[in-house]
Parts: C-alpha cells; sequence; structure tokens
C-alpha cells in the first residue's frame, strides 16, 4: 500500500481500534489457484511481544485450506470510514480554481502467516469471546450456550479455526491531512450537510483527529 508521510499511522492503538470497530476483514491470500480473499470477522487480541493476535474460522468447506502455500505471508485489510469529497467543499476553489475530487478513508492492514486450528475446544473458547464481543451491546446479550449442544456441536464440526500472528501493521489515515485548515474545515462541513451514516462518521472522525 502506497502511504504518503503525511497519510501513514502508525500508532498501534489507533490501528487497533479501528480493527475492533470495524472487525469484517478481507483476507487475501495466495493459494496454488492464485490470489484468493475471504471476507471475515476476526477477534483481535493483543499481546506483549506482537502487534496482536487475529483469531478467526472459516467453513471447513473452504478450498483456502488444501491450496494456500505453506508459509506465504497473508494480508488482512480493514477498512474504516470512508467518503467522497467534492472540490466544491474547499474554500480555495473560489480562490485558485486549482483543487480537484478525491475520496477520504481510513484501512489498516495486518500482515503475517496463517495458521489452522482444528480443535473443538479451541473453537468453542474463540466463538464465545467472538459471540461476546458483539453481543455485549444489546440489552440481551445472546450466548453460544443458548443454543442445543448437539447444534453448536455440528456447526463447530463444520468450521476449521485460523490464527495470524501480526508481523507487519500498516495504517492509512487520508483525511484531508494536505489540505489547509480552511479547505478541511469547509470539508467536514460539506460532509455533515451531506447527512449520510458515511459522511456524518468521517466527519466526526476528522474532527477527532483534528
Amino acid at each position: 500500500m502506497y502511504i504518503p508521510k503525511h497519510f501513514d499511522e502508525s500508532k498501534v492503538d489507533c490501528l487497533h481500534e479501528l480493527m475492533r470497530d470495524r472487525p469484517l476483514a478481507t483476507l487475501v491470500t495466495l493459494s496454488s489457484h492464485g490470489l484468493n480473499a475471504d471476507h471475515l470477522p476476526f477477534h483481535l487480541s493483543e499481546t506483549v511481544d506482537s502487534l496482536g493476535v487475529l483469531h478467526g474460522h472459516i467453513a471447513r468447506a473452504n478450498p483456502i485450506r488444501s491450496h494456500l502455500i505453506e508459509s506465504t505471508e497473508v494480508l488482512a485489510i480493514f477498512q474504516g470510514s470512508d467518503a467522497y469529497i467534492t472540490p466544491s467543499w474547499y474554500v480555495t476553489k473560489a480562490e485558485t480554481g486549482k483543487v480537484v475530487p478525491t475520496w477520504n478513508y481510513i484501512v489498516a492492514h495486518a500482515y503475517g502467516t496463517l495458521r489452522f486450528i482444528d480443535d473443538a475446544g479451541w473453537l468453542r473458547a474463540h466463538l464465545e469471546a467472538l459471540v461476546a464481543e458483539h453481543e455485549a451491546a444489546f440489552n440481551s446479550p445472546w450466548r453460544v450456550s443458548d443454543a442445543p449442544p448437539d447444534f453448536v456441536d455440528k456447526l463447530i464440526g463444520a468450521v476449521v479455526g485460523i490464527e495470524i500472528v501480526i508481523t507487519r501493521l500498516l495504517g492509512k489515515w487520508k483525511i484531508s491531512q494536505n489540505q489547509p485548515s480552511e479547505n478541511k474545515a469547509g470539508v467536514i462541513h460539506g460532509l455533515q450537510q451531506t447527512g449520510t451514516a458515511e459522511a456524518l462518521d468521517m466527519a466526526d472522525f476528522m474532527m477527532r483527529a483534528n
């Protein structure tokens, strides 16, 4: 990923926050059949001796298990907020006209080696942690134990765990840092006026980053 200096985000805590807020990642792998992309929710665990560990699961029938080239680096892409930016929001448009459209976005790239885990106990613990994380916001959180045991056992038997110890972690926060303050203010105002969830999210993100 090309990252100009002014768009570089290297703070691990910021990257981890994005990965937790937007856990559905695109997992890019190189297999004997070429490039492959799977879309998977990950549970991030922090460790003292790494950039973090990603845990997830795939269907047992997923061909990635047999086609993945062993020890090849994989990439998990976590996509945050994004929004189209019209040059009409730039104050300098009226002054020079030297403005063009662009796209603001935030993204994190996590690299590592993928390990498969075919262990029912591990999978149950992983699924319970994943469910607990995402059910926490509900008034009556659903638990894995709410489902019939034989039903859960059957589903666990149909998946395989995956683990990625992160060895490289890159972040790109493209949020108008290359624009003068008056243009950034114009972008925030324009996004707020647009009113869509993504636009408001980007505007809020830009305000918190200033």
